[in-house]
């Protein structure tokens, strides 16, 4: 049987090396604005996004999508979680993954079904015109230019029956190739993909819950977040107290308060806010095009508005407040309306988040391999989408809400429920006054821009992740495998597929950042998940995964995190924008190195084969670390002074948080373990402050762990 390598291993074909930077001249008004087919190879190849051929990146990993998908691959301890509606070509590509392990240090290596199918198909023809002698023959086109019969070759009469039936073959096989390779792959072509990865992503978090109770929790985690829910799940009634609460009418968008702002266009500051550290601040500005930017640093030095003063040196840098005429005074206004709105008592969906998440957009926007390319209104929709993304944000997951019939998830239909709610937000601040900042755009600019920004934001949804990783690769693949390789992005579809995947990569690059700005991040998303879990265990909720302060394992989630769902979706990114992000994929592996060195050792099995307690635990047990000789324990207690909803439907009761985790000394006196430093985070723009205190006795804490690992759940990821 041919080697899987060769099959599906493809140089892609061409010279690649001129990177191409002009507009495609898509207008998102009227579509298509150039004099030609998306079909016409002879077109100029300027007119779309060159894909690079990728180059072997020294001894950077690739991630677990390049694997074998397949089921003999896998451990006899762990069944097969593939769905059993899996379609037969599906199971076929299955099966031929079986021998994926030869070299490909030069190839390109092809993951998605449906560029496979096409791949080989070519590789099929190609094979076929040397077996009859066509191979000097060029691809026909007469199928798609008309039912003109192919010409005869001049051979002998004997010959002429095999000749003619070779030529009406390759003209065939020619006339497939050039279908499939039109096909809108968005939707049913890419649900293979997604399906592949789904089943791949299954089986590795099914063999990581099996390793350790940290890898159990882990895997619950990332399949919890990242992959859509099956609808089996318990709903819990809420207390009766909150069903006690003032009823408002369902069609009224809770969270919006009044604007409070008034500013004449004379007296605008000269980053839109009153900075008391206006030199300190231009500085770090300066970088405001740089991957990497100190944005807590911006927030620090503009008052905490690192908001509005991002988006309005942004605007101005791309001249967008003069192309669509917004009044200055009014989008300052907006702007600090909508960061008024973003929840200061919250560790990390805050406004320093949109700022960051806004700075890392207009960064790829202006990445080489896609200069030119986007329209301004569509870079306008782009900023604008990631500036409102978390709005309103309550510090609570969708399923949070859910599960406690939140007023939200009524009236969302538990679709995208805080995605949904920070549109309307954001588009209910538009109607303010003098926040209109969209007012002098016409009425079609208006409704294109407002559905791309509905598109974006949607796709922030983490548990569309897979989804979307896999219409980009899909995408990007199937582009790679056809003669030009040039992704033309000359429909919606193609466009908006591009735009979503940006803002998602923008939402998920903390670990792609310089490493202390990352730990920054990573504190304050475990400060919030850690109080998330404080309100479920005080409601008597099953607590979600990696929210339980007393066993959460920091570390290994954050590997866990990139392994499965960071790198697999900046790998993507990084093959559409060759060779743009190659330092941002170095960034990565080094910052997920770190962590993975700061993971505690666990100590040596038992005699009796019982596995040792969880991570947290197995670090302060003697002997968990390199050099250890002796026992410290540690309790951090975290409290949140200041009082304030966070969420529309929380009493202002709930928002304290307590966190304790036990370290072993030397993770402590290496100075790098995530819960130390938990104690020193979001001073200053939050006003809160945090008390340490130690504790002689951990046992308490420790009492359910101590009754051993517990049986290693299933999980059903949806498709």
């Amino acid at each position: 049987m041919m080697n899987k390598d060769s099959r599906f291993s493809r140089k892609m074909h061409g010279n690649f090396s001129t990177r191409r930077h002009s507009c495609i001249g898509f207008d998102v008004e009227n579509g298509l604005s150039v004099g030609r087919s998306p079909l016409d190879a002879q077109g100029s190849a300027s007119s779309g996004l060159v894909l690079q051929a990728n180059y072997p990146h020294s001894q950077r990993r690739e991630s677990f999508l390049y694997r074998s998908d397949s089921d003999f691959d896998l451990s006899p301890k762990g069944p097969s979680r593939n769905p059993s509606s899996a379609s037969d070509l599906e199971e076929s590509l299955k099966h031929w993954e079986v021998n994926w392990l030869s070299s490909r240090h030069s190839e390109d290596m092809i993951v998605t079904p449906f560029a496979q199918v096409l791949a080989s198909l070519r590789t099929v023809r190609s094979n076929f015109a040397v077996i009859t002698g066509q191979q000097d023959r060029a691809a026909s086109k007469t199928r798609s230019l008309g039912n003109n019969p192919p010409s005869m070759c001049k051979t002998s009469l004997a010959e002429e029956p095999h000749q003619q039936l070779a030529i009406e073959t390759l003209d065939e096989l020619d006339w497939c190739l050039e279908q499939l390779e039109t096909l809108k792959t968005r939707h049913s072509v890419s649900e293979m993909a997604s399906n592949k990865f789904k089943r791949m992503l299954n089986r590795e978090l099914s063999q990581l819950s099996e390793t350790s109770r940290s890898g159990n929790q882990v895997s619950e985690f990332i399949s919890s977040t990242f992959l859509e829910k099956p609808h089996d799940m318990d709903i819990m009634s809420p207390p009766t107290k909150e069903k006690d609460k003032k009823k408002r009418p369902m069609s009224q968008i809770s969270g919006v308060k009044k604007a409070t702002h008034s500013l004449v266009p004379s007296t605008i500051p000269r980053f839109g806010v009153n900075a008391s550290q206006e030199e300190l601040l231009a500085k770090e500005l300066e970088d405001i095009d740089r991957w990497g930017i100190d944005i807590f640093k911006v927030a620090e030095y503009s008052g905490n508005r690192p908001l509005t003063v991002t988006m309005y040196t942004i605007f101005q840098e791309r001249d967008l407040l003069k192309t669509f005429k917004i009044p200055v005074d009014h989008f300052i206004n907006f702007m600090m309306t909508l960061e008024d709105h973003y929840h200061s008592d919250v560790a990390y969906h805050n406004n320093i988040h949109a700022a960051d998440v806004v700075q890392s957009t207009h960064v790829l926007l202006s990445t080489p391999a896609l200069e030119a390319v986007f329209t301004d209104l569509e870079i306008l929709a782009a900023l604008f989408a990631s500036s409102i993304h978390d709005v309103d944000h309550p510090g609570v997951s969708n399923q949070f809400l859910i599960n406690t019939n939140s007023e939200l998830a009524l009236m969302y239909n538990d679709v995208s429920v805080l995605e949904n709610h920070h549109l309307a937000v954001g588009f209910k601040l538009l109607q303010e006054d003098n926040c209109d900042i969209f007012q002098n755009l016409s009425k079609k600019q208006r409704q294109s821009l407002r559905k791309m920004v509905i598109d974006m934001v949607l796709a922030t949804d983490m548990s569309k992740h897979m989804n979307l990783l896999a219409d980009l690769k899909t995408m990007v693949e199937t582009k790679k495998v056809t003669s030009l390789g040039v992704l033309l992005l000359d429909n919606y579809s193609d466009r908006i597929q591009v735009l979503q995947n940006m803002v998602h990569c923008a939402d998920l690059s903390n670990p792609t950042k310089p490493l202390e700005l990352y730990r920054k991040w990573t504190d304050r998303i475990m400060v919030e998940f850690f109080t998330q879990g404080d309100r479920e265990r005080d409601k008597g909720m099953e607590i979600s995964p990696m929210c339980d302060k007393h066993n959460a394992s920091i570390e290994k989630n954050q590997v866990g995190f990139i392994d499965y769902i960071v790198h697999p979706l900046w790998e993507t990114w990084a093959d559409l924008v060759h060779p743009d992000a190659q330092e941002i994929l170095d960034t990565l592996e080094d910052n997920r190195e770190w962590y993975q060195s700061m993971i505690p050792r666990s100590p040596s099995p038992s005699p009796d084969g019982q596995e040792g307690r969880g991570s947290l635990e197995e670090a302060s047990a003697p002997g968990g670390g390199p050099g250890s000789t002796t026992t410290e324990k540690f309790q951090f207690v975290l409290t949140l002074e200041e009082e304030g909803e966070s969420d529309t439907e929380s009493s202002p009761e709930e928002e304290k948080g307590h966190m304790s985790k036990t370290k072993h000394s030397s993770a402590f006196d290496s100075g790098s373990v995530s819960t130390r430093r938990l104690n020193k985070i979001l001073t200053g723009d939050s006003g809160r402050t945090f008390s340490l205190d130690s504790e002689k006795d951990m046992a308490e804490d420790r009492e359910t762990d101590q009754e051993g690992p517990s049986e290693v759940p299933r999980f059903r990821l949806g498709t």
